[in-house]
């Protein structure tokens, strides 16, 4: 999967997915496939819609947005947001991302990713 590291973290949460605002009139899926290209400049397809909920580290509204790559080279595409990007395995988020992964989330990614 592939996170970014903020520029500006959020508390301990420093590595997160591909992520900010949904702008007025657009839908979560269509706002992920908008910032991972912004973010990282990968061109994704949205698949599913995992979840919603008010994050406990940042207490933002965060939707979670399973997508799919379909072209680009992952980089820092955004140097004012992102710092850096990484694909990572599954066994490898505990290290990055304090308290782990939203419920439905985690779920969703053992069932589709190899640890």
């Amino acid at each position: 999967m592939l996170l970014i590291r903020r520029a500006a973290p959020a508390g301990p949460l420093a590595w997160t997915f591909p992520s900010r605002k949904v702008e007025v009139g657009e839908s979560v899926e269509r706002a992920a496939v908008r910032e991972a290209l912004e973010e990282t400049g990968v061109t994704v397809e949205a698949l599913s819609v995992l979840g919603e909920r008010v994050h406990p580290m940042t207490g933002w509204h965060v939707a979670y947005v399973a997508c799919q790559l379909l072209s680009g080279e992952a980089r820092a595409a955004s140097l004012r947001e992102v710092a850096d990007v990484r694909w990572v395995r599954l066994g490898e988020v505990a290290e990055l991302v304090p308290g782990g992964l939203f419920e439905p989330v985690q779920a969703y990614l053992n069932g589709a990713l190899p640890n």
